[in-house]
């Protein structure tokens, strides 16, 4: 076979992979609306891992490029987005405040995280609609990031079945958060 067509068979291969879950979700790549997933390359390790940065209060970026949401947790928007007028709508608060709140969430999330090697723990799900990695995070000297985060007031609870692990714990520390006006809660 001519090199060209091997070359065009292998790319179909991958592809038809991508598609039909061939390999693990740990090797996604993309390309624009195109995914290929490979059945082979590096496996991260999940119990040490960098946090490259934190793109918002609840989404980070890992070493590795995969982005990372935060389960159980959800911050302010602070960009726009369907989400932050939807949020504004439901909320009948103003745009600008709803992304100040958020800047000031990211703000805490990436003094918390960014540049620090942490620990993930998954749930039942491990990816979302949007292929980002669904979990717990834990820095290296314990402290729950996810729990870390609504305990001081920069965070609301969002709870998807079926990863509701510490649903409970969550809604505690979100009910102190608010009672004794921390973070976000000493806007209101």
């Amino acid at each position: 076979m001519e090199r060209g067509r091997w070359i065009i068979c292998v790319i179909l291969l991958f592809s038809c992979c991508g598609n039909y879950g061939c390999s693990g979700k740990d090797e996604s790549h993309y390309s624009g609306g195109f995914k290929i997933s490979l059945p082979f390359g590096r496996r991260y390790n999940y119990e040490d891992i960098l946090v490259r940065r934190a793109v918002d209060g609840d989404t980070l970026v890992l070493e590795n490029g995969q982005r990372l949401r935060l389960i159980g947790i959800d911050t302010p928007e602070m960009h726009g987005s369907e989400k932050l007028y939807y949020d504004a709508q439901r909320s009948k608060t103003d745009i600008k405040t709803i992304m100040a709140l958020g800047r000031k969430a990211y703000e805490f999330t990436r003094n918390l995280v960014e540049g620090k090697r942490v620990r993930l723990e998954f749930d039942v799900e491990k990816y979302d609609k949007y292929n980002r990695l669904l979990a717990y995070v834990y820095l290296k000297d314990g402290t729950f990031v996810n729990a870390k985060i609504v305990q001081e007031g920069y965070a609301s609870l969002l709870t998807i079945p079926p990863n509701v692990k510490y649903v409970e714990y969550f809604k505690a520390l979100y009910q102190e958060a608010r009672e004794n006006k921390r973070g976000l809660w000493k806007e209101e």
